[in-house]
Order: C-alpha cells, then structure tokens, then sequence
C-alpha cells in the first residue's frame, strides 16, 4: 500500500520480505522514488514480521537509487527481530531510520 504526503511517500510493507516478493517490493520501491512529486520515501516496517538477503537487498537497491537522485529514503517502525539484520550487517549506518512514523506523514495516511 502507498500514500503520498506533500513531499514523502510511504510505502507500507507487510509480513515477509523474502526471495518470493522482493523483486515486486523493489519494483514498488523504485516506482515510489522515480516520483517526481515526492521528495523521498518513508518505508513503514512496523507490519513486517521477516525480512531475508532478498528483501534486504531490494532496500539497499531501493537507497541506492534514492541517493543517486538526491532523494532520502527513511525506514520507520522498525520492528526489534527486524532491527537486528540491519545491526548485525552495518546497515542501520547506511539507512536512515525513524522510531515511528512523523505526526504530519501519520495523518496524512
């Protein structure tokens, strides 16, 4: 599910982030950061219940992209058995990551 704030989008991902849907994932992903109506993207994790290499990679693919277009890319509500796959890769240095989700993008969706 996306929704569009004035300036971020959100994309919401849900249950399993594996090598079944990370291609789709990414795809959305990209399609979210090529907006040109929004100035980034906010990745709501707060329904994910795992996420695998594939999944993770769809993320860095995803940051990757963002960055080359100057655009951030935050993650948000990142479950703690989540959080840990991106401690225990160094990745929670490369992405920015958000407690919760901000009031102003909350209501907005």
């Amino acid at each position: 599910m996306q929704t569009m704030t004035k300036s971020m989008a959100i994309v919401r991902a849900e249950g399993s982030l594996n090598a079944s849907n990370a291609q789709d994932f990414q795809l959305c992903l990209m399609q979210q950061i090529h907006c040109d109506a929004s100035s980034g993207l906010v990745v709501d994790m707060s329904n994910v219940e795992s996420l695998d290499s594939a999944g993770l990679i769809s993320l860095v693919s995803a940051l990757k992209q963002a960055r080359q277009l100057r655009k951030r890319l935050c993650l948000c509500s990142v479950p703690p058995t989540i959080r840990i796959i991106f401690e225990l890769t160094q990745l929670d240095r490369a992405f920015e990551m958000l407690e919760e989700m901000p009031f102003s993008m909350a209501t907005a969706a």
